[in-house]
């Protein structure tokens, strides 16, 4: 295992927990509890639009270092952790989850930019 395998598996954890933490943000429970105001369509709309995105762009990751059978695998493996991931940050402090969740979207985004 080299260093781009590092990052390859650092990027679909980060994507994941990202994916799923505004997935988990566009719930109006957790909207309110962030920006303490009730969820605008739009607003929900952008999330889950956002989350199911990087849920599929963590997919690329896993696919360019395992394969395609064995990478699809993996992926799902990285979803089970990303949500274990947002759930608990969102239960345990969902303000502080909103900011880990778009600093992962930065450093993953560079990362894909960059070519890992």
């Amino acid at each position: 295992m080299n260093l781009n395998d590092i990052f390859a598996i650092a990027m679909a954890l980060l994507l994941t927990y990202s994916g799923m933490a505004c997935l988990g943000l566009a719930m109006p429970r957790h909207y309110d509890q962030v920006w303490a105001r009730d969820a605008a369509a739009g607003h929900t709309r952008v999330l889950r639009g956002a989350g199911v995105l990087l849920l599929a762009l963590a997919l690329l990751p896993c696919v360019g270092l395992w394969g395609n059978t064995i990478g699809v695998l993996a992926w799902l493996g990285w979803l089970s952790a990303g949500a274990l991931l947002s759930v608990g940050m969102l239960s345990w402090g969902p303000r502080p989850a909103a900011r880990t969740a778009a600093l992962a979207v930065a450093i993953a985004l560079a990362g894909v930019g960059i070519g890992f």
